[in-house]
């Protein structure tokens, strides 16, 4: 990877058919979609993505498609998690081998790894792949937490270069910043401290709602880190919050995010089971949430 890693990261939804088949065809469309919106980078098989539903082979197809759709206009950093350090490793290698910026990694969930353990899991990691790394910390999904602390030991192996942030409290972006900014770029993960966390520093902002509304995921990092216009920001931000406070709070982010994209006119179909497609209501939440934000008003004739 030539350049360093910024802005607006999509975590791209996984496409499906009705049957649950992966629509590879909607994904590249997807993905030239949000593209031509201007964002930064792409990120497959994050918990967006239902990476965990994925088989091994389905994974890898993801990636290619995404390579593929890309077509080298910007980074792709491809979700490579799993519940072993051999599969870690195993996935990291696979993504790298198949033209991968990057790659992104969380704790191994369920296992619960103390803390040497995970150093020694991501030691592995390190030592086994030439692309840089990206941690996630996010221990609402994996029960493990990446105090800054930690992270800033792990920023002493060289792969490590990024964090994405997603416990959404802005003390742990400060403390990032302070103690490992020299060293790590660290990324947004909690959409409703994304503004704030911008104008803190942070260089960048993975997301899935931009899935949804990519433009203005783009236009707000432009306005918070490139033009440092924080009135323009702050209104467009405002405009967005009750939609992202919608999917923050809903404990339903990967299901309503793909609802989303079907009411602007991008379809993702339903997730995989056990996950359910949202309901009626739920549609008509985000409808209302929808319509705060200007990006979508040529879209105001929602699908069904």
């Amino acid at each position: 990877m030539k350049a360093k890693l910024h802005g607006v990261l999509v975590a791209l939804v996984t496409p499906m058919k009705a049957n649950g088949d992966i629509d590879f065809a909607t994904l590249s469309a997807h993905i030239e979609a949000v593209v031509a919106a201007g964002v930064h980078g792409l990120i497959p098989l994050g918990s967006t993505g239902e990476f965990y539903a994925l088989s091994p082979q389905e994974r890898r197809e993801v990636i290619l498609a995404t390579l593929e759709a890309a077509a080298g206009r910007v980074p792709v950093v491809a979700g490579a998690n799993a519940g072993s350090t051999r599969d870690v490793v195993a996935f990291s290698r696979e993504a790298e081998e198949l033209g991968c910026d990057a790659v992104m990694l969380a704790p191994p969930y369920y296992s619960l790894p103390t803390p040497d353990e995970l150093h020694a899991h991501y030691q592995a990691v390190n030592g086994a792949i030439g692309v840089p790394i990206m941690l996630y910390n996010y221990p609402g999904r994996t029960g493990v937490d990446m105090t800054p602390e930690f992270i800033e030991r792990l920023c002493e192996l060289p792969r490590i270069r990024y964090v994405k942030e997603s416990t959404g409290e802005m003390g742990r972006i400060s403390t990032l910043l302070r103690r490992c900014g020299s060293r790590l770029g660290v990324f947004c993960g909690g959409d409703t401290v994304a503004f704030e966390s911008l104008a803190l520093g942070a260089i960048g902002w993975v997301g899935g709602v931009a899935n949804v509304v990519p433009r203005s995921h783009v236009e707000l990092y432009r306005l918070v880190a490139e033009k440092r216009d924080f009135a323009a920001a702050r209104k467009l931000y405002f405009q967005m919050l009750p939609l992202l406070n919608l999917m923050e709070g809903g404990g339903k982010y990967t299901q309503w995010v793909k609802a989303a994209c079907g009411l602007v006119g991008r379809p993702a179909g339903a997730p995989r089971g056990p996950l359910r497609a949202a309901t009626a209501a739920e549609l008509k939440e985000l409808k209302a949430a929808l319509s705060e934000i200007p990006e979508t008003r040529r879209v105001r004739q929602w699908s069904p």
